[in-house]
């Protein structure tokens, strides 16, 4: 009867031992792990006019955009990770442009544009307090530009490259851990085509010729699922 009673109580501390420290208690210390996101986008352009005395153009309307990834995870210390997360995102932006030929007029041109990017984070998280632990992420990629139209006024070049960084918190369910997470990314690479380099479609060059820049600017609100 004794040792009926040490198994007992032994029984029951192991329980309220795994239940004291929340669900997946071991998730955080799987070396690899994979998972999906989903989430909504804002891409934004940063312009640099060729002659601003003349031709005017600015970012005047964001429209939210769709994406959608895969997530591997690599475990490098208790609080360090490095997580590969490619996405397929679909986006748009509005131009509105006042020429000096008729600046009482507002032109306005759509951009689109299908960016596959591939990011490397690096995630630092903090000391998990239940089911909860928030975290740090910082790092950069590659994106390759899907949707081109070689018969808009704006062409962006196929290619860009990018550093990003974000917050977010993992939330621990007794099936999976979800994470919301903001991101910020900042491209490097002038992705205008200028109008000279452009040899076929039909397009009117002057929206073109308005600008010597466009760079990328995005937010990402993203929702992970490991």
């Amino acid at each position: 009867m004794l040792k009926k009673y040490f198994f007992a109580a032994f029984l029951f501390l192991g329980i309220f031992s795994m239940h004291s420290q929340g669900n997946l208690p071991y998730h955080s210390e799987r070396p690899l792990h994979f998972g999906f996101f989903i989430g909504v986008n804002t891409m934004d352009f940063g312009v640099t006019l060729s002659n601003p005395d003349l031709d005017v153009a600015e970012v005047s309307s964001l429209t939210p955009g769709f994406t959608a990834g895969i997530i591997g995870h690599l475990r490098l210390s208790r609080y360090l990770g490095l997580r590969f997360s490619p996405s397929i995102n679909f986006t748009e932006r509005t131009l509105s442009y006042r020429f000096a030929d008729n600046p009482s007029a507002l032109v306005r041109e759509n951009v689109f544009s299908i960016p596959l990017m591939l990011p490397v984070h690096f995630i630092y998280s903090a000391e998990r307090l239940h089911n909860f632990r928030p975290y740090l992420l910082a790092g950069g990629g590659a994106a390759f530009d899907f949707g081109r139209d070689l018969e808009r006024n704006i062409l962006l070049r196929p290619f860009d490259y990018f550093v990003e960084v974000g917050v977010g918190t993992d939330i621990f369910f007794p099936f999976f851990k979800f994470s919301p997470e903001l991101r910020f990314a900042i491209g490097f690479n002038n992705m205008l085509t200028p109008s000279s380099e452009r040899e076929t479609g039909t397009f009117d060059p002057k929206f073109g010729n308005a600008l010597t820049g466009l760079t990328t600017r995005m937010i990402t609100l993203a929702f992970n699922f490991q």
